[in-house]
């Protein structure tokens, strides 16, 4: 008879217990400050004006919508998500950080992302990867279309992508400090005919303590000319990669995301996709 597996707890006594993951993804993935600087340059290039309205899609805690709207007292923001829990966590530990003024210019919708309302946007964010819950043509085609519809006159969607052969790679983690933790990338499940995947996001704590399983993810990976030729089909007029540029002494990514038609090979890579209407 085969042993029984060991149960092994999600979140392990100690720092784990106490901690918030909201918060924890806050300070590990995201980086509002420079998603808002990004957008706003796309939106420059483009049109040669700035974008006034943003809608923020997937928007869990509405982390950019708050950052959005606090940078010039005229921008307005439409945060929506189906999951009313990182909605509440946003209203109640990011909204108290900026003024009663600029918080009004907040509208949140818990809401499928296809949804057809709200204010037309300039710009309209889905990051995070997370338009790939989308796993066939049909579904993902309506998507950008919904979006290409909630989009103003002058509009552009945003995406992230990301690909290179460690990115399919099954069990492999990724680890990266942070003052307090230790934020692991697990990547569980690749098909590579299907393109099916399943990711996880752990933490591990100074005393030792885990989360595991903190966030998990089961999406389709798109590749970057499936994602071109979805949204040429759903009505934009261009759909345009924005690479990142390698740093001349450290061989490192710089930062600096730019429009290119090709690229290098690299084993791990992440880049911007933009719809233009």
């Amino acid at each position: 008879m085969a042993a029984k597996k060991k149960h092994v707890p999600a979140r392990t006594a100690g720092a784990a217990q106490k901690a918030d993951k909201y918060d924890l993804y806050l300070k590990s993935v995201q980086a509002p400050d420079v998603d808002v600087v990004f957008f706003d340059r796309v939106y420059r290039t483009e049109y040669k004006q700035p974008a006034a309205v943003l809608r923020e899609d997937f928007c869990g805690t509405a982390a950019v919508c708050y950052e959005w709207v606090k940078r010039h007292p005229k921008r307005r923001a439409i945060g929506v998500d189906n999951d009313p829990e990182p909605l509440n966590w946003g209203v109640k530990h990011l909204r108290p950080k900026i003024s009663e003024a600029d918080a009004e210019r907040v509208r949140l919708l818990e809401d499928d992302v296809r949804a057809i309302k709200g204010e037309k946007a300039d710009v309209i964010a889905a990051q995070n990867f997370s338009f790939q819950c989308f796993k066939t043509r049909d579904e993902l085609r309506k998507y950008f279309e919904a979006a290409r519809k909630n989009l103003a006159k002058k509009g552009v969607l945003i995406l992230d992508a990301m690909g290179g052969p460690e990115v399919i790679e099954e069990d492999r983690r990724e680890k990266t400090k942070f003052r307090n933790f230790t934020y692991i990338w697990d990547q569980a499940r690749f098909d590579p005919i299907t393109h099916d995947c399943k990711f996880h996001i752990h933490f591990r704590f100074k005393d030792g303590s885990r989360w595991r399983n903190a966030f998990t993810y089961e999406w389709r990976l798109w590749t970057l000319p499936e994602l071109q030729e979805l949204l040429i089909e759903a009505g934009f007029k261009r759909a345009d990669v924005y690479w990142e540029g390698t740093d001349a002494d450290s061989g490192d990514g710089n930062g600096i995301y730019r429009k290119r038609r090709s690229a290098e090979s690299d084993t791990a890579w992440v880049c911007y996709v933009v719809g233009v209407k």
